[in-house]
C-alpha cells in the first residue's frame, strides 16, 4: 500500500473546509446524525473531545487550547445535544488537575459524557475521578441511537511486586512506552456487562461505542491497541454497524473491519507523531504542526455519519474550499463517497 501524506497547509484546509458548512468546530470533533440513517433516529449533533491532559499549572498553554475548545463549542449553532468526553483530562490523575477539567467542562453549559484515559487513572486507581465523574462505564440512548462508553485503559498489576508508590506507577504508565504495565483492556467485568447491555437490542439499532483507545490493533508497541478488543467485537457483531470513536492517538486514524468503522480524534494538547514503521493504516498522514504554534494541528475531527451509517472523516455536509485534486485522494475511497464540491 503507498503511503500517504498531507502537509500542514493541506490538513488545515481539510478543517477549514467546513466553515462554508457552517459546522466548523476547531479543537473538538462533531458528529453528525443525518436524517434517514435509520427510521427510528432523528438527526441531532454532539460533540466529540478529549486528551486534554491538563497540569496542575496556573494558564498553562493545555488550559489555552482546552479553553478556546469550550470556547467554540459553545459558540455552536445549533447547539449540540451533548459532549463525549474521551479520557486524559489529567496530566498525572491530581485531584486539582481533575478538578480544573471539571470547570472546563462545566463552563461548556452542555450535557456531558466522560470515560478516563490511562493519566486520570493510575495516581489513585480511579478513586478521584469516580468521586467526580461516577461510573467509568454507561450506556444510554439519545434519539434512536445507542450509546455505549467504557473503560479501556485497565491494566494487570505491575506495581504491587515492585512496591512502587502510586506517584511511580502513575509514572511509568504515563510513558509512551511502558514496558512494565503490560497491554491495556476493559476486562471481565465489563466484558460481561456488555454482554447483557446489548442482548435485547435489535441487530438493526445504531450503535456508538465510546473507549480511549482504540477497538483493534493499531501499534500496541505504544498501546495503541486494546487487549480483549476481539472479545468486544464478537459481542458486537450482532450489529449491522457500529461506529467506534477513541481518543489516545493524537491524530487522525480512521480504519474499517467487520461491521466496525473506527475512528480516532485529535488531542487538544499535542499531536503525536505516527509510529516509526510501515502500517497498513492510517492512509491519511499529516505532518507534524508548527511548534511554535500551539493551536496547530490539535484537537479537531469533522465525523459526518451518512445515511447507512458509515463514519466519514469528511463528508457530505462540506464543501470544498481547497480543490479536489489538493486533498480528496489522501482519503479512503469509502470516505470519499459523498463529498460535495
Amino acid at each position: 500500500m503507498l503511503e500517504k501524506r498531507i502537509s500542514r497547509k493541506q490538513f488545515l484546509k481539510l478543517g477549514t473546509a467546513t466553515v462554508a458548512a457552517g459546522a466548523f468546530a476547531p479543537f473538538s470533533g462533531f458528529v453528525d446524525i443525518l436524517e434517514g440513517a435509520e427510521k427510528k433516529v432523528s438527526p441531532f449533533r454532539f460533540v466529540v473531545v478529549g486528551d486534554t491532559h491538563l497540569y496542575d499549572i496556573p494558564n498553562h498553554r493545555f488550559d489555552l487550547t482546552f479553553k478556546r475548545a469550550v470556547e467554540e463549542i459553545k459558540k455552536m449553532k445549533p447547539k449540540p445535544d451533548f459532549v463525549i468526553f474521551l479520557g486524559d483530562l489529567a496530566q498525572f490523575g491530581k485531584k486539582t488537575e481533575l478538578e480544573k477539567g471539571y470547570k472546563f467542562l462545566k463552563e461548556m453549559g452542555i450535557d456531558y459524557k466522560i470515560i478516563p484515559g490511562e493519566h486520570d487513572w493510575y495516581l489513585d486507581m480511579g478513586t478521584t475521578w469516580k468521586n467526580m465523574f461516577g461510573n467509568p462505564y454507561w450506556h444510554f440512548e439519545h434519539k434512536g441511537v445507542h450509546f455505549i462508553g467504557m473503560n479501556s485503559i485497565l491494566v494487570r498489576d505491575y506495581w504491587t511486586a515492585r512496591q512502587m508508590s502510586p506517584e511511580e506507577r502513575m509514572n511509568a504508565i504515563a510513558e509512551l512506552e511502558c514496558h512494565i504495565c503490560g497491554l491495556w483492556g476493559v476486562r471481565e467485568e465489563q466484558l460481561e456487562w456488555l454482554k447483557k447491555e446489548v442482548k435485547n437490542l435489535e441487530p438493526n439499532t445504531p450503535i456508538v461505542l465510546i473507549t480511549h483507545s482504540p477497538l483493534w490493533d493499531y501499534y500496541p508497541r505504544w498501546n495503541f491497541q486494546t487487549e480483549d478488543a476481539p472479545e468486544i467485537r464478537k459481542i458486537m457483531s450482532k450489529f449491522e454497524k457500529v461506529i467506534s470513536i477513541h481518543g489516545h492517538v493524537h491524530q487522525i486514524v480512521y480504519n474499517e473491519f467487520d461491521n466496525f468503522v473506527s475512528l480516532g480524534n485529535l488531542a487538544t494538547s499535542w499531536p503525536w507523531p505516527y509510529p516509526p514503521v510501515k502500517l497498513p493504516y492510517p492512509e491519511i498522514r499529516m505532518f507534524r504542526g508548527d511548534p511554535g504554534d500551539k493551536f496547530d494541528v490539535v484537537g479537531y475531527m469533522n465525523v459526518n455519519i451518512d445515511k447507512s451509517f458509515l463514519g466519514e472523516l469528511v463528508g457530505s455536509k462540506i464543501k470544498a474550499v481547497a480543490k479536489y485534486s489538493e486533498w480528496a485522494t489522501f482519503l479512503p475511497d469509502k470516505v470519499k463517497k459523498g463529498i460535495e464540491l
